[in-house]
């Protein structure tokens, strides 16, 4: 009875089974005819789609969204939708096992834009033309700059993006390629960050193209605000030879670019500059006017009137300034070296309009401009620490940048104490002098700067400063006197035409009320003697008696039979070098230009004899 009634059990449980697999079978079946009928209304549409545009049959396979090749001349129905490179997307149709369809026609012939900016490019004093090129098409979003930048031209990517943010712009999710050519120079700086911007702003179709003799300068901040850049004057005088019409440049620099004669327009903002652009019939930007200087600007507020006694000094200076000469002074502590040193300026000629804007530039590359006073109008007074390295002295650094003595160009360079300064140092001035022009080779090229300069040092004669002091004592052994007045080499001090001994100021000088004579009337007679130099010296290329080449003395510097015989007894009597021959020569012309005379007198000899004494007083040579 037991058996019976477990098999009827099995039995019932077997047909129960059975029934649940007929059902799995039947819901298996109708979820696939469910799939196979969707796959089929899906692939009808398509092929119709496809049938319409191509007139072809499309290869079977299942129609899923697109993924585009980068050239855009294949696709393959792979899900998700995305960019690939042809040998990419064969790869990638291989392997799962779906057909490549060729285009009718390429989207990027529609969708692929380019465009050219101009902007300008500075290494050293150099200025050259760049042209921006931006493409902007499909392919993998990415940003790129080429044309051999350096890092802060790179760094413009993330400046240019924050920038466009602050407007409510995003970067379309395209591939951004933007060269800056020629792409076989050095790029610089972050002078090209605004031209970039406006390249893509075009490729975006936002702002219309920009005309070839239009041109954009400036660094872009992250606010979308323009900042100032260096070297605009040197940029702006290429425009100006280059046939731009239209310079955009940071509003801070747009007096500076002003002297050029071409329309300046400042930028101090993007969005201003962005509806000056697409508004041409109501521009926003006003053109920057030409700055005039105005007369306070060459006023001086140092006078000669203000030092006490030193006539000597004064008219040896006096001297100096009128020929272009480079001069020490040796004095103890007190004597006032400093303060006849500060004041020459006052007494220089004024500067010419050529001379101001080679110093301008100058100084707009190293950034030292002020926004008010964008011209140089003064002859430049630079007077450095006696710390300072040789760098800093003559210029350099991976980027090699003016120094001291290309800034002091067409002015005056101070160096105080000389003797506490490094003997390398010193001595790296010795070939500038001479030639008046500094080059500086680095790995990432060469510049040149001119520098020239009238160098006026000031020194005591011994470490405690009071060696032939009349009144006071000097503490120094005469070994310690040797080895102070020695870290002045002979051949730089050959380089100074006059030796200046500056006299402790007595107490009557000093309490004297009448007051000196200004340098408005010391100013004068340099002015004039000047002008005779610019009369002698026109078409050959000399500027001052300093500058007159060992060639040419003869030409220039006539003398009578007495000068002739005073300076050969001097000759003689001193055992003076060729080079100290050549200096006594050329301040005697200066002499004699200031007194009016063509010809080199006795008198004039005589007084540019006396300051080539102190070498022979203080160093034991005549040379």
């Amino acid at each position: 009875m037991l058996y019976y009634s477990a098999k009827k059990y099995i039995y019932t449980l077997r047909y129960i089974l059975l029934l649940y697999n007929i059902g799995v079978l039947l819901s298996r079946a109708f979820f696939y005819f469910c799939r196979i009928a969707a796959e089929l209304l899906i692939f009808h549409g398509f092929f119709h789609q496809f049938a319409q545009q191509q007139k072809t049959h499309p290869p079977p396979c299942i129609l899923r969204p697109k993924i585009f090749s980068d050239s855009d001349w294949y696709t393959v129905y792979i899900f998700p939708k995305s960019w690939y490179t042809d040998k990419s997307l064969f790869h990638k149709a291989k392997q799962r096992q779906r057909c490549v369809q060729r285009c009718a026609k390429p989207k990027s012939e529609v969708k692929r834009l380019f465009t050219q900016i101009k902007s300008l490019g500075l290494f050293g004093l150099n200025a050259f033309p760049v042209d921006v090129e931006v493409s902007m098409g499909r392919g993998k979003p990415q940003f790129e700059i080429v044309g051999l930048p350096d890092a802060s031209v790179r760094e413009s990517r993330e400046r240019i993006r924050s920038a466009l943010a602050s407007l409510s712009i995003a970067l379309p999710a395209r591939q951004i390629t933007v060269n800056l050519a020629p792409a076989d120079v050095k790029k610089v700086g972050t002078m090209h960050d605004l031209a970039i911007l406006l390249g893509i702003l075009v490729c975006m179709e936002r702002i219309p193209p920009q005309p070839e003799n239009r041109c954009f300068l400036g660094e872009v901040s992250l606010s979308g605000h323009v900042r100032s850049i260096s070297g605009v004057l040197p940029m702006a005088l290429l425009a100006a030879q280059s046939g731009i019409r239209e310079l955009f440049v940071p509003e801070e620099n747009a007096a500076e670019a002003s002297a050029v004669g071409i329309p300046i327009y400042g930028v101090h903002c993007l969005s201003n500059l962005l509806t000056h652009l697409e508004d041409t019939a109501r521009p926003i930007l006003r053109q920057q006017p030409t700055y005039v200087p105005q007369p306070e600007d060459y006023q001086d507020t140092l006078d000669f009137a203000d030092v006490k006694g030193q006539q000597n000094a004064k008219y040896a200076l006096e001297i100096a300034a009128a020929g272009g000469h480079n001069a020490l002074m040796i004095g103890s502590p007190g004597s006032g070296k400093s303060m006849l040193a500060k004041r020459i300026p006052s007494i220089l000629p004024e500067m010419t309009a050529a001379e101001s804007m080679e110093t301008t530039q100058i100084y707009s590359i190293a950034g030292l401009l002020d926004s008010g006073k964008p011209l140089m109008t003064k002859r430049p007074f630079r007077a450095p620490h006696h710390t300072i390295s040789g760098a800093g002295l003559v210029g350099g650094g991976t980027i090699p940048r003016p120094g001291e003595i290309s800034l002091a160009h067409n002015g005056l360079l101070f160096l105080d104490e000389l003797a506490e300064f490094d003997h390398r140092t010193l001595e790296i001035m010795r070939q500038p002098l001479e030639d008046r022009r500094v080059t500086i080779t680095r790995a990432s090229g060469t510049v040149s700067y001119p520098c020239s300069f009238m160098l006026v040092g000031a020194m005591n004669p011994c470490p405690c400063g009071y060696y032939g002091h009349p009144k006071r004592q000097c503490t120094c052994t005469d070994r310690q006197v040797r080895q102070y007045l020695n870290r002045i080499s002979g051949p730089l001090l050959d380089r100074f035409d006059l030796h200046i001994e500056v006299e402790p100021v007595s107490f009557d000088s000093l309490s004297a009320r009448a007051k000196a004579e200004s340098s408005a009337a010391i100013r004068e007679r340099v002015q004039a003697a000047r002008e005779w130099q610019n009369q002698r010296f026109s078409g050959t290329g000399i500027f001052c008696n300093a500058a007159i080449p060992a060639g040419m003395l003869q030409d220039f510097c006539p003398m009578d039979d007495g000068a002739v015989t005073l300076l050969r007894a001097v000759f003689d009597k001193l055992g003076l070098s060729a080079r100290a021959y050549d200096r006594i020569l050329k301040v005697a012309r200066t002499i004699a230009d200031l007194d009016g005379s063509d010809i080199i007198r006795k008198q004039h000899i005589a007084s540019a004899a006396q300051f080539r004494s102190l070498d022979r007083k203080y160093w034991g040579t005549g040379g």
